[in-house]
């Protein structure tokens, strides 16, 4: 205390139990916001771990290995120069992640290639409509083909709940956070699509994803229905909002569950704000 003996002290002392006080007073510590992840929208980007390229194994799809990495089907479809229906065979390599001076390179050649034909096409000809596009199938607004085959809407018109019951785990967008919704209910209970789109996958090689089916609605939304008991529909069948596809179940997983994700452009979007408010599905 002799310290403390005179004008100086006393004014050290005084300033010290001041500032005691107010960081006393605060209520919680100030938020810490990773710079590394910032929180702009309530989507989930996969970390940047992809590998250059991977190998096709057996019941692989072009749309199930774009959906393990976190990729849009139609930039791997792009680096590796595949077009609608994207047919891939096991053994066969694929290029993940195009070198910026690859795809300089490709597009400069492309950009000749598209030249060259454009000189060779006849203003008054016909131009044939009815070739398949390549990364995508839908070719206009209608959702007819010409030639009878039917296409992909170029919007999706309607999200219904994929299952009923109780949502148990909501979307998350930390790295290893939860990448859509768990909806808990009876093993049996009925699974359907969300929307109305294509089947692109239906199997169990995806690690953690047990008995899984990917819906394709239009050539950005994809959605997947994980750990089911048993899957009703096959790849490459077409199938209305609300259409029974699977019965929920609990493989590769430790509870009965359904896991359900969205996709848009190949990230991880919460569901949450594309399906109505309330549940409605019995």
């Amino acid at each position: 205390m002799e310290l403390l003996v005179g004008n100086k002290g006393w004014l050290l002392f005084t300033t010290f139990i001041l500032l005691l006080g107010g960081c006393s007073g605060r209520p919680a510590p100030a938020p810490v916001i990773s710079a590394s992840n910032p929180i702009v929208i309530n989507d989930y980007k996969a970390p940047l771990v992809t590998p250059k390229s991977v190998t096709v194994k057996n019941g692989d799809t072009l749309y199930s290995i774009a959906w393990y990495y976190g990729l849009d089907f139609q930039t791997i479809a792009q680096n590796n120069k595949l077009s609608s229906p994207y047919n891939i065979f096991p053994g066969q390599k694929l290029i993940l992640l195009n070198s910026p001076a690859r795809a300089n390179k490709g597009e400069r050649k492309n950009t000749v290639k598209n030249k060259i034909k454009q000189k060779k096409i006849n203003v008054k000809q016909d131009v044939d409509h009815d070739k398949k596009q390549a990364y995508g199938e839908s070719s206009g607004t209608k959702n007819t083909h010409p030639t009878g085959k039917r296409n992909y809407a170029d919007n999706v018109g309607k999200w219904v709940w994929p299952a009923a019951g109780k949502v148990i785990a909501t979307f998350s967008v930390s790295e290893q956070g939860n990448k859509g919704i768990d909806i808990a209910n009876r093993v049996g209970s009925k699974v359907v699509a969300a929307a109305s789109g294509k089947v692109v996958y239906c199997g169990d090689a995806l690690r953690g994803y047990g008995n899984l089916v990917i819906i394709k609605h239009t050539d950005e939304y994809l959605t997947a229905y994980a750990h089911n008991s048993k899957i009703l529909v096959k790849e490459q069948q077409w199938v209305k909002s609300g259409q029974k596809i699977a019965l929920m179940g609990s493989s590769d997983s430790d509870r009965v569950k359904l896991h359900f994700e969205v996709r848009f452009k190949g990230s991880s979007v919460d569901p949450l704000h594309y399906l109505p408010t309330k549940n409605n599905n019995k």
